[in-house]
């Protein structure tokens, strides 16, 4: 489905020993031959060299949580780094202008309330591919942010994932710089995202004769009225606590649309949340969006589509829309549109609520209890919808 979503990762067997290689700051580097040295027509990846790989992959990453987190300083990537593992000059210059977007955010983030005191980043090297003189390293980053003055029963902590194809060039001597890095998660949702997320066509119309509803755009203004659930229809519990089982693994009981070329997995994990909290299925053709189910050999498009999720969420009148996005409680639904073009991009699940704000677990990138406030400071200009289940 075109309004599918989110995210994808890679691999293959790298090429065996290479050269001997050096240490420095406690990294294994290729090393840096002296001017007039033969040239090295085939250079090799061994495990030195895709441990250095690991490691400047981690440093990079490092520096980019820092720069998040209040009062911290980044120094790994591009001073400890740059001139030795080495990264590109025009690497280096945009790993200094991600950071400065990144502060920026931080700055952002706090005017709405929020601080990380902390930030810990692990990143794992997951497959390489070596073509000539060109390396590609597929990484996966881990990272985890304390929240700040986490008072009132808020939670301590938000993490992700996110899955990342760095491009190592060798020079003319065989020392290997970091050239590019490509975010591969279709979503592109993380806190220290630093482009917008990948955009889609514009939303399928049904082919069904239904009319398409159309869901009223929320506010996000901080402190609106509360609107407390009443219902006693669906265990809320239940959906949160299914998605924060499954925010970075996948049930194998389900289909996994990570990487999907029609888009990825965000609709699909809150659709099972939503069953996992009592939503039956409504058989029927796959593409009516007024028929909902899914198992591991059938999905309707409104089980796995942003919008056919949407048209299907409304029609059945198994969800009603909020007036503002911080009025929604565990277990209700929050998509945004980033380019504010009508489709809508992501799909998001309320799983904890503390202070007035809710936090959201999602897919894609693998998220676990994201502040509101961080999506919002974060996309400011994106349209959000919010649907009471």
């Amino acid at each position: 489905m075109k309004s599918r979503k989110l995210s994808r990762s890679r691999s293959r067997t790298a090429i065996v020993t290479a050269a001997a290689a050096s240490v420095v700051a406690g990294v294994a580097l290729v090393p840096n031959w002296s001017a007039g040295a033969a040239v090295v027509n085939d250079p090799t990846v061994d495990a030195s060299t895709k441990a250095t790989f690991q490691k400047l992959a981690d440093a990079v990453f490092t520096d980019r949580t820092q720069a998040l987190v209040h009062g911290a300083t980044t120094k790994q990537s591009t001073s400890r780094f740059a001139g030795d593992v080495r990264l590109s000059s025009t690497r280096a210059r945009d790993e200094k202008s991600a950071l400065s977007e990144l502060r920026g955010r931080q700055s952002s983030i706090a005017k709405l309330g929020e601080t990380y005191s902390a930030g810990n980043t692990k990143v794992t090297l997951d497959a390489t591919r070596v073509t000539g003189r060109t390396a590609k390293a597929d990484v996966t980053e881990t990272t985890t942010l304390t929240y700040a003055k986490a008072t009132g029963g808020a939670p301590k902590t938000t993490g992700f994932q996110a899955h990342h194809e760095l491009t190592f060039k060798a020079d003319q001597q065989g020392t290997w710089q970091l050239s590019n890095i490509q975010d591969t998660d279709t979503g592109g949702l993380a806190v220290n995202t630093l482009s917008k997320p990948a955009v889609k066509a514009p939303a399928p119309a049904p082919d069904d004769g239904n009319t398409t509803p159309d869901a009223p755009r929320a506010a996000t203004t901080r402190n609106p009225v509360a609107v407390p659930k009443t219902s006693t229809a669906y265990d809320y519990k239940a959906m949160a606590t299914y998605a924060e089982k499954y925010w970075n693994v996948y049930n194998t009981a389900y289909p996994d649309y990570n990487g999907h070329a029609d888009g990825g997995d965000c609709t699909n994990f809150v659709s099972q949340s939503l069953k996992a909290g009592g939503w039956k299925h409504v058989p029927g053709y796959t593409y009516d969006y007024t028929k909902w189910f899914g198992t591991a050999d059938i999905q309707s498009d409104s089980f796995v589509g942003v919008n056919e999720w949407s048209w299907f969420a409304q029609n059945s009148k198994r969800t009603t829309p909020l007036a503002n996005v911080y009025q929604a409680e565990v277990g209700d639904v929050i998509q945004v549109d980033f380019d504010r073009d009508g489709a809508k991009d992501h799909t998001m699940i309320v799983t904890y609520k503390a202070n007035g704000i809710p936090y959201v677990t999602y897919h894609s990138n693998n998220t676990y209890r994201r502040s509101l406030s961080s999506l919002i400071a974060s996309y400011p200009n994106a349209y959000y919808y919010a649907y009471r289940t």
